[in-house]
């Protein structure tokens, strides 16, 4: 028995599920999506038995506990949620933990980063496969509804074939030697921890729009901010703006859609699409700008905030329950989940490497696991 969306009582299926992390993030952004998906929270995990306590008080779990091996040995769950911090060496400790969890039965659900490296990526593919059990990553950017109504609409025979993506995103590009540090002698690069932390994000839409690309070319400025070009074999052109140094107090994220039918998307800050469509005019002589149909006019999605709806709330415009949502669908309907799977999290870690290559050249990227 659930609650729905109405407030009414449901005999919807649900799945059993435990939480590993008690921390700010899942605080403010997980645990209170599993609410309005059919997830039943049983039991809750964390370092710290005081808190993992309080987190299941506060979230309706039954138990509690401080070691997640005694949280799989003793609860029948059906999937387990992770959403951890970095270890000592700067890197996620979502890979050791998923596969702990695919042994023992359970699908698995991890936050972003999922890991450090393509070679981890592949020992949880690995573990999915000799268990049978689901791994998805919670890249937030392909459930956004805008950006999935923005999907949707450049895939239509209106639209057209898309010719030029460009995404801007508030990033900083380490250095090579940071690279270097992180990734050959494991030492805990802040910069490039932090951009692991974050890349996830626009290279994640970037492959929900567009699937993996086949090169990469970058160039960084001095403080960090920089362009990252991507080529595809189809010539379809991307680009990731990195604006390290931009403001934070809005304006972070600009998402743009170029066809070859005269049509372009823009995504703002992921709540405002807008749809600019053909217009023909008389260049030079047309007097009103107003005179043709309304199919000719731009479209725009902005949600109001007037109202106390669902569609205007954060956990719902950033897509936080929309990936919740699948996760947990996927497994009632004994199915792949349809973003956010293990292959995209090897492509965006192929990505990331790519970086520690360095500016000014061409890197290819088609090496698949």
């Amino acid at each position: 028995m659930r609650i729905d969306f109405g407030g009414q009582l449901s005999e919807q299926k649900e799945i059993r599920a435990g939480f590993i992390g008690c921390g700010s993030h899942s605080f403010r952004n997980v645990y209170p999506a599993l609410q309005f998906a059919p997830v039943k929270l049983v039991a809750v995990c964390d370092l710290s038995a005081e808190k993992a306590g309080a987190f299941a008080a506060q979230f309706g779990a039954e138990r509690s506990y401080d070691d997640h091996h005694a949280m799989l040995e003793q609860e029948r769950l059906d999937a387990v949620f992770v959403v951890t911090n970095y270890d000592e060496a700067g890197r996620p400790r979502y890979p050791q933990i998923a596969v702990d969890c695919l042994a023992a039965g359970c699908h698995v659900w991890i936050e972003k980063p999922p890991a450090a490296s393509c070679a981890e990526i592949q020992r949880m593919q690995a573990a999915s496969e000799r268990t049978g059990r689901t791994v998805m990553v919670g890249f937030k950017k392909m459930f956004a509804p805008a950006n999935r109504k923005a999907k949707a609409i450049s895939r239509s025979e209106e639209f057209g074939p898309t010719r030029l993506a460009t995404i801007q995103y508030p990033q900083y590009i380490p250095t090579v030697e940071e690279f270097d540090e992180y990734i050959n002698t494991r030492r805990n690069s802040g910069g490039v921890v932090s951009f692991l932390d974050h890349i996830a994000h626009p290279a994640a839409l970037l492959l929900f729009l567009l699937d993996m690309p086949d090169t990469l070319y970058y160039e960084r400025a001095g403080n960090g901010a920089g362009v990252a070009v991507f080529g595809y074999a189809s010539g379809v052109v991307a680009s990731i703006a990195m604006t390290q140094g931009a403001s934070q107090n809005g304006g972070l994220e600009r998402t743009l859609i170029v066809s070859e039918k005269g049509q372009h998307l823009v995504v703002e800050n992921n709540i405002r699409l807008m749809w600019h469509r053909p217009r023909q005019t008389d260049y030079g002589r047309t007097a009103d700008f107003f005179d043709t149909d309304a199919g000719a006019a731009s479209a725009v999605w902005e949600p109001e905030f007037s109202l106390g709806q669902l569609y205007n709330k954060g956990l719902f415009l950033l897509g936080y329950y929309s990936e919740i949502n699948e996760f947990a669908r996927s497994l009632l309907e004994n199915r792949a989940p349809c973003d956010g799977t293990l292959q995209q999290a090897h492509q965006v870690l192929r990505i990331f490497e790519a970086f520690a290559h360095g500016p000014g050249k061409v890197i290819p990227l088609r090496r698949e696991a």
